[in-house]
């Protein structure tokens, strides 16, 4: 969550799905009862070290890393949180106080601390008590996410355990000391939330989450006849194709097989990030196809689908509709069409936190693409996400002559408001010396096409002013997330 986010929520006040908690120095001991009812419920997010007035009160500046720490081990942690579900805190400073701010996304599966379950209404979080109670919470959680059906007439013989084993290594590629990392096959089954009770029989089955993610493919053939990704090359031949590849497999190998499709058909331009060359393909497509295997509906018969033309990508994917319209930045609301699956993706480095799709994508696009923004879209049954492509020569240069976003280039974007003159520019950052700044600051912003000029074919002109780029707010939006 940025700096925005956590205002906003401080400005509408606890409600239904937010939470705020006081925490100076350790976590607060109910803290993991809201965690649960808001798992159980319909997710939220949580503020630590704000009062329930509102009135920040502040995490004390020490124990800021040591809280966030806890925090990720505990959520992961089945003797805490039952399942676990991983969660990812940040921290943010406002008058002076450091608040730490987490989402918690509504889970399938329902959970427990303590050997208790929670929900949440607008008075807080309270027990579920007697059976009927937890019938219809497990009712409902089916009815919303497919990914928990029980699929009765399948065992571990339908299941892959290479699979199992790549997992694991990504597990450990990912974090040495993950506790899943040694858990047997049904363990991690079990910890990761892929069992679920068949309500006719009273046995537990796999889920069809299991089965997608580990299945084999005549497993996954048997229990969805009709599931696909379809990658789509359509630069020339926009009737037919020029490429395609239909994958019908697990969704560990399915991700892999759509990133080579990507990595075969589009160009990687040379981009720095923090003095490190990194891949904004990678980047940008990772997201992507994360996106459109944890938020699809697998239920659904039509494809997923992953369309290259000229000038775009495309993907879309059936899906439950939670928010109808353009999805932004601004009014991103991270809700979980495939909270287990999303889970899993996480611990294995597939995926990052909860809405990190729309936030990356909006921060790398704009270098790959010059400038350009996607287009998140959900339909009443469909998401579709828009990624328009351009050549920029600029993507494309040598690292001995890219330019690098200097600590000075983003002071002077933070002081630039519409349109202001060199003099203005110089008085608001109080240098004197029309020279450094030329080198250290105009001319680096230019050069990366964070600023641009009012008059470009008249560059000294006396009336030249300068004013920032779709890419130079898209730089200062991703510092604000970090």
């Amino acid at each position: 969550m940025n700096l925005e986010q956590v205002k906003e929520e401080i400005r509408k006040g606890e409600g239904l799905n937010t939470e705020f908690k006081e925490a100076w120095n350790r976590l607060p001991e109910n803290l993991f009862e809201t965690i649960c009812s808001f798992l159980n419920t319909d997710g939220g997010i949580v503020l630590l070290g704000v009062n329930d007035e509102g009135r920040i009160t502040g995490v004390e500046p020490n124990s800021v890393d040591k809280l966030k720490s806890e925090l990720a081990n505990l959520s992961n942690n089945p003797q805490k949180i039952d399942p676990p579900y991983l969660l990812f805190p940040d921290n943010c400073r406002i008058k002076g106080k450091t608040v730490i701010a987490f989402q918690v996304p509504v889970s399938s599966q329902f959970h427990r601390t303590k050997g208790q379950i929670y929900i949440r209404s607008k008075d807080g979080d309270y027990k579920v008590q007697g059976t009927h109670q937890i019938a219809g919470l497990v009712n409902r959680k089916l009815g919303m996410f497919t990914e928990q059906r029980p699929q009765r007439f399948f065992t571990m013989d339908d299941l892959r355990n290479d699979l199992f084993d790549t997992a694991r290594a990504m597990m450990f590629a990912r974090n040495s000391k993950h506790p899943w990392r040694k858990l047997s096959n049904k363990d991690l089954l079990k910890v990761g939330g892929f069992y679920a009770t068949d309500e006719n029989t009273g046995k537990t089955c796999l889920t069809l989450a299991a089965v997608l993610l580990f299945g084999t493919d005549i497993a996954i053939h048997r229990a969805l006849p009709s599931f696909t990704f379809d990658c789509l090359l359509l630069k020339e031949n926009v009737d037919r194709y020029d490429d395609r590849v239909m994958i019908h497999t697990n969704l560990i190998d399915a991700y892999d097989l759509m990133m080579d499709f990507v990595e075969k058909h589009l160009n990687d331009p040379f981009f720095l990030e923090n003095n490190q060359n990194v891949s904004l393909r990678d980047k940008i497509f990772r997201e992507a196809i994360s996106n459109i295997i944890c938020h699809r509906e697998y239920m659904h018969p039509t494809p997923a689908r992953l369309m290259i033309y000229k000038d775009m990508v495309m993907l879309d994917n059936p899906c439950t509709r939670h928010h109808f319209g353009e999805v932004t930045l601004k009014n991103l609301r991270p809700f979980p069409k495939n909270p287990t699956i999303s889970k899993f993706m996480t611990q294995i480095g597939r995926s990052e936190e909860l809405g990190s799709g729309v936030r990356n994508v909006n921060k790398y696009l704009p270098f790959y693409s010059h400038g350009a923004k996607p287009i998140f879209m959900e339909q009443i049954d469909c998401f579709e996400l828009t990624i328009p492509l351009t050549e920029t020569k600029k993507a494309q240069v040598t690292p001995e002559v890219t330019p690098e976003v200097t600590p000075e280039v983003r002071k002077m974007l933070l002081i630039l408001k519409g349109e202001m003159s060199r003099v203005e520019i110089q008085d608001k950052l109080n240098l004197k010396d029309e020279k450094h700044f030329r080198e250290h600051y105009q001319q680096r912003a230019l050069e990366l096409g964070l600023i641009e000029m009012t008059i470009p074919d008249r560059p000294r002109s006396r009336f030249q002013k300068y004013r920032i780029t779709e890419e130079g707010k898209s730089l200062i939006e991703a510092d604000r997330m970090k």
